[in-house]
C-alpha cells in the first residue's frame, strides 16, 4: 500500500529494515546471503536516515517544541551509522561480528520504536497532515540520491547535514 504521509513511508522503511535484520540473523559466517542482506540493510538504513534528516528532521528543527526530538534522533543516527561502519569493518566469520551486529540491532530497533511511538505522533500533531504529505513527496524525491551516496560509500556524517 502506498504511503500517504511521510510517517507511513518511514514506517515502511523501518519494517523493511526489521525484515532484513531478521533475515541476517538466519544466516551464518561469510555466506553470500549474509553479505547480501547486510549490504542491503546498510545501504538502505544509511540512505533512510540521511533522507529522514534532510526532510522530516529539517522541518522539525525549526519547530521549537520538536527541536529536541530532531536533535536526539540525529544523535541516534550518528551512533547507528558508526555501529554500521564498525560491523562492516569486522570479519563476518568472527564471533565479534555477531556480537557487534546484535548491538547494532538493539540500538536500531530501540531508535525506530522511539520514533514510531513518540516522535512521529507528536510531529504529526505539530506539523499537520498537509505538511506530512508535502514531506512525503520530498522524502520520495530525495531518497534515491541518498541510496546512490550510500552505495558509493560516501562517509559524510548524515547528521552534519542538518546542524
Amino acid at each position: 500500500m502506498a504511503a500517504t504521509t511521510i510517517f507511513e513511508r518511514l514506517k515502511q522503511d523501518h519494517d523493511k529494515h526489521r525484515k532484513l535484520i531478521a533475515a541476517i540473523e538466519q544466516t551464518s559466517g561469510t555466506s553470500d546471503e549474509r553479505k547480501a542482506f547486510f549490504e542491503e540493510y546498510k545501504t538502505d538504513a544509511i540512505a533512510h536516515a540521511a533522507t529522514e534528516e534532510l526532510t522530516l528532521y529539517h522541518a522539525l528543527i525549526g519547530e521549537s517544541k520538536m527541536r529536541a526530538y530532531a536533535q536526539h534522533a540525529a544523535k541516534d543516527h550518528h551512533e547507528i551509522e558508526d555501529a554500521i561502519k564498525e560491523v562492516s569493518e569486522t570479519d563476518m566469520s568472527s564471533p565479534g561480528w555477531l556480537a557487534k551486529f546484535k548491538s547494532l540491532k538493539e540500538t536500531y530497533l530501540e531508535h525506530i520504536d522511539e520514533e514510531e511511538k513518540t516522535i512521529f505522533p507528536d510531529a504529526l500533531k505539530d506539523l499537520g497532515k498537509d505538511k506530512s504529505v508535502e514531506l512525503l513527496a520530498a522524502y520520495n524525491a530525495k531518497k534515491p540520491e541518498e541510496i546512490e551516496r550510500a552505495e558509493a560509500g560516501c562517509d559524510e556524517k548524515i547528521n552534519e547535514k542538518i546542524g
